[in-house]
């Protein structure tokens, strides 16, 4: 699901003029999609991570304080503090981690705008959480909606087929 799920939000960041890399493998991780557009003022950046579960179990970010091999444990109660620092940690391996930084600064150098797709989720503090850590959140049906729209920079990408596909069960998806 969460292929399709990028494949969707590279389509949405292709109709509004971006250029996208999706998947990029850097050792241990991986970006979702990187996306940059040309604009009279200079280029923006953007760095999105999207997470598509179709039945959510708990919560998105893994328990802080993960040893290596050790399960992520995304279900049980959180405490606040627990809640924020997987947060933290979540968004540091995500978006802040020093090989992230070095690509995309290969890339193009300057600052990134952050953003997180997510289909379906359990705990509203936590995505308030990720938003306080100055990261965009769209919910996925949000991108899915704008497809209707007929004033995008490009009318269809590669990803025209999946999205009509998609957008004819988008009642499925909510």
């Amino acid at each position: 699901m969460a292929l399709l799920a990028e494949a969707i939000v590279e389509e949405w960041l292709n109709r509004d003029g971006w250029f996208t890399i999706r998947g990029i493998k850097i050792g241990a991780h991986e970006i979702d999609i990187l996306a940059i557009k040309p604009t009279a003022s200079g280029i923006q950046r953007r760095h999105l991570e999207v997470q598509a579960a179709p039945n959510p179990i708990g919560y998105i970010t893994p328990k802080a304080g993960r040893q290596p091999g050790q399960r992520a444990d995304f279900v049980g109660v959180r405490s606040n503090e627990e809640l924020r620092k997987s947060v933290s940690e979540w968004v540091q391996k995500k978006y802040s981690h020093p090989q992230i930084d070095e690509q995309r600064k290969a890339l193009v150098d300057g600052e990134w705008e952050r953003v997180f797709v997510v289909h379906k989720f359990l705990h509203l503090e936590e995505l308030d959480l990720i938003r306080n850590e100055k990261i965009t959140v769209y919910e996925l049906k949000e991108v899915i909606a704008s497809f209707r729209r007929d004033d995008t920079v490009v009318s269809r990408a590669a990803g025209a087929d999946l999205v009509e596909l998609v957008t004819g069960f988008d009642s499925v998806l909510n």
